[in-house]
């Protein structure tokens, strides 16, 4: 694989971070107070949005009685499709633009979440949805300005969708993933009740929990923002690079999930195990919301965006597809061998706080390090062991790299220069791990 080349910091390039952030509460109980938040942000009309995986469950229940109790009067979607689509963003921004919403309350998943935010912004600020999409996919078109209130009710401890402004869909002419991302996104309020996640099936806690990771370490290692030419006033990017404010959520996300992942898959009782990463997921999405993601988020598009045929553990019950969590982290350990040579303290230090054993290591091992960490965790949660194994051959690689190498946006965060024979190199490599 080709060494790694870091950027340079700029003598007289950026030297300012900004630390756009929702307000977050957490704990168990949290949901109870949803109806007394809702009022607190001036919703009297709710759009509640979920899925029919959710819609039957006892958090939605609980979620209603809040909202009834505080009179704040609810509507409920849910059509939510799990891993969302062009199509199904429209549906759901649809019924948001006829129902005369003044709030909006996500319960589910990052597909939950997000469709959430995209039928407050298409419902605030009519357009097409392309015309918001991320280049070069789409027109880019900022967001006007804010938006209604939004309150995001994690049920899984993976995406940190509800502590970002970024947004994911699936294109499905383009067989690619893509999104929108703007500050204007971000939920007002995260309200993370560590609860919901305590009948989760193990596969989901496997697939979300090393979104958690991956995000946390590809913020960590992500290019620094020192890095970066000084903007024009207003034009800061939202996500900025490594800096010290996501540098510290980051590394706490890496050290829960490593302390508490393998056990909050593999132990169903492990009650305690699961609310740590849930509030590493809330931590993660701080971190890469602010600091952003990289090659493994940008290679996991394609992943999912070509595969409509895989069947994960624990969403049997649900369309056949790669996993959002599942199609970054299969591509994470060959992209961090690739990325440790630019920032070989980084790595280590990341590795370290995964758990691996840094007694007798160099900085040049870190990458390495990191890498064999993760794929040990992997294994050990029963994910598959490479893209071959869920149904990816070297004859694919051409079209995967194309649908990553769009991804500019997430590839400009990684902490070298990104090339699509670059990119060719770590999916091969990542057919197989072990």
């Amino acid at each position: 694989m080709s060494p790694s080349t870091a950027f340079p910091a700029l003598a007289n390039g950026e030297t300012v971070f900004t630390v756009p952030a929702s307000t977050i509460k957490y704990g168990p109980g949290a949901l109870n107070e949803l109806g007394d938040d809702a009022k607190r942000l001036g919703i009297t009309r709710a759009a509640l949005f979920t899925d029919e995986h959710v819609v039957e469950t006892e958090p939605l229940k609980t979620a209603l009685d809040a909202l009834q109790a505080a009179g704040v009067e609810t509507v409920v979607f849910d059509a939510v499709k799990v891993e969302p689509t062009d199509d199904s963003f429209r549906i759901a921004a649809q019924f948001a633009s006829e129902g005369s919403f003044d709030g909006y309350i996500s319960l589910g998943g990052g597909s939950v979440i997000d469709t959430a935010k995209i039928a407050n912004l298409l419902a605030t600020y009519p357009d097409d949805l392309m015309a918001y999409v991320n280049a070069p996919i789409g027109q880019a078109k900022p967001v006007p300005g804010p938006i209604k209130p939004h309150i995001a009710c994690p049920t899984t401890c993976g995406t940190g969708s509800e502590t970002t402004g970024v947004a994911v869909f699936d294109l499905v002419r383009e067989q690619v993933k893509t999104g929108i991302s703007s500050v204007h996104l971000r939920p007002a309020l995260a309200l993370v009740d560590p609860v919901t996640t305590e009948s989760l099936p193990a596969g989901v806690i496997a697939a979300t929990g090393f979104d958690v990771l991956t995000h946390a370490i590809e913020s960590f290692t992500a290019r620094p923002y020192r890095t970066r030419e000084k903007p024009a006033l207003g034009a800061r990017p939202p996500y900025q690079g490594a800096n010290p404010f996501s540098d510290i959520g980051a590394e706490a996300a890496i050290r829960i999930g490593g302390e508490h992942l393998v056990a909050a898959v593999c132990e169903p009782d492990n009650i305690e195990a699961r609310h740590h990463l849930m509030f590493a997921a809330t931590l993660a999405g701080q971190a890469f919301g602010n600091a952003g993601v990289h090659i493994p988020h940008a290679m996991s598009y394609s992943v999912a965006g070509l595969n409509h045929e895989y069947v994960a553990k624990g969403y049997e019950n649900a369309n056949p597809m790669v996993p959002h969590g599942l199609s970054v982290v299969i591509n994470a350990p060959a992209a961090f061998r690739f990325t440790g040579p630019a920032g070989p303290e980084r790595h280590l230090h990341a590795a370290a706080a995964l758990g691996a054993d840094i007694s007798n290591a160099a900085p040049a091992d870190g990458g390495e390090l990191l890498a064999l960490r993760l794929s040990d965790m992997m294994r050990a949660t029963g994910l598959p062991s490479g893209l071959a194994e869920i149904g990816y051959t070297d004859d694919d690689i051409p079209a995967l790299v194309k649908g990553s190498y769009a991804q500019q946006r997430l590839l400009a965060q990684a902490p070298c220069p990104v090339s699509e024979e670059n990119l060719a190199e770590i999916y091969q490599a990542a057919m197989k791990y072990w």
